[in-house]
């Protein structure tokens, strides 16, 4: 029996550093949405916050590289608890709703999958494509993460938290984390946005002053100097199994020395993309391990890119270097690139997906209020 056609919000865009990262994104989400069973509903979030309707069919930017956000496109609003109801507003023939059987957050940075989007949808009581707002908030947040990851026994870099009041220089840091050479990145930030290298006083102070830009929370990390960037995209079903797909190496260009935003992003031979990395066997189960462990610590439910550093002087050094809970799904992103050589086509990684949404609001609404 076919089953009926429902109707999925696109999200996409944002107010985060990472606006065009997500653009990319949702061009191959929606390339991957299947038009026979889906009709799409693209929602672009402006940079200064509103939610415009797109496109209301299937075709619209199927054959883009980037989704766009046309000027003058309609207001919408989702109902909170109207059940995936969304009044649009500013159309030529006025005020008009429409309802999303689920809606799939492409959206990367603050504001997006540090569970604000995440609040906003389970207030709307719609179901959605990704973590909860703990596991989305948890997952963000590098400090955050880090301290949970540890307290579980789970390898981490060794670090520090820095906020505008705190009174920390180059040569206090060096001395806590023992290395003159160290990484300042914002603690809620993406795609490698605001992260620089340290290796001198000036460059601690350049790179510290970058990173609170983005954030008011700074991490200093330890550098793990030549590290293999490993990584390993994680899948919850409908039923709730957890599976870790096979593994990724990340080699950037010896001109950027580490995956920076241009390596990812602008530069086309910034790094080189091994899948599957090249690992003994066990190894690799060991890291498909602890990639799932990575992703119960920190709540995270349906999908999930979780990164490794492999110290190649010590190849029993492995550490946890960041969760992703929304990653990248632009045609070179990693997440879906390793379940494609899983045997997983990004079709059918979004047939997953948007199953597990589904079957999480069903659960959820049968829970007990009061």
């Amino acid at each position: 029996m076919m089953q009926p056609r429902k109707t999925i919000g696109l999200l996409f865009g944002g107010r985060s550093a990472e606006h065009e990262v997500s653009k990319l994104s949702a061009a191959n989400v929606l390339r991957a949405l299947d038009p026979d069973r889906y009709d799409i509903v693209p929602i672009g979030i402006g940079r200064d916050g509103r939610w415009l309707l797109c496109d209301s069919g299937n075709g619209g930017g199927r054959g883009a590289k980037s989704l766009e956000i046309p000027e003058g496109a309609p207001q919408v609003a989702l109902l909170p608890g109207g059940a995936g109801e969304m009044i649009v507003l500013g159309d030529e023939s006025g005020p008009r709703t429409l309802r999303l059987d689920a809606v799939v957050p492409v959206l990367h940075g603050p504001n997006g999958e540090d569970g604000t989007i995440q609040g906003c949808l389970e207030l709307a009581n719609v179901p959605y494509v990704g973590s909860g707002v703990l596991g989305s908030a948890a997952g963000m947040d590098k400090d955050v993460a880090k301290r949970l990851l540890r307290d579980s026994g789970l390898p981490v870099v060794p670090f520090l938290t820095l906020t505008p009041r705190t009174g920390v220089d180059y040569r206090m840091a060096v001395q806590a984390l023992g290395t003159p050479d160290l990484f300042v990145k914002p603690a809620n930030m993406g795609s490698s946005v605001g992260v620089s290298r340290a290796r001198s006083a000036q460059e601690f102070g350049d790179a510290c002053e970058r990173a609170f830009r983005y954030d008011s929370k700074v991490l200093v990390e330890r550098s793990v100097a030549g590290a293999r960037e490993i990584e390993c995209s994680v899948l919850e079903d409908a039923a709730g199994e957890i599976k870790a797909s096979p593994l990724g190496e990340i080699v950037p260009a010896d001109s950027h020395g580490f995956y920076s935003y241009d390596a990812k992003y602008i530069d086309t031979d910034g790094a080189l993309l091994r899948v599957p990395a090249e690992l003994p066997a066990e190894r690799a189960r060991r890291i498909q391990e602890l990639a799932v462990e990575t992703f119960k610590v920190l709540a995270c439910e349906g999908l999930a890119r979780v990164d490794f550093f492999l110290d190649p002087k010590d190849e029993g050094s492995l550490f946890v270097n960041e969760v992703n809970t929304l990653p990248g799904f632009t045609a070179i992103s990693m997440y879906p690139k390793l379940w494609e050589a899983g045997g997983l086509p990004q079709g059918e990684l979004m047939e997953v997906l948007i199953g597990h949404a589904i079957a999480r609001h069903e659960r959820r609404n049968r829970l007990a209020l009061v």
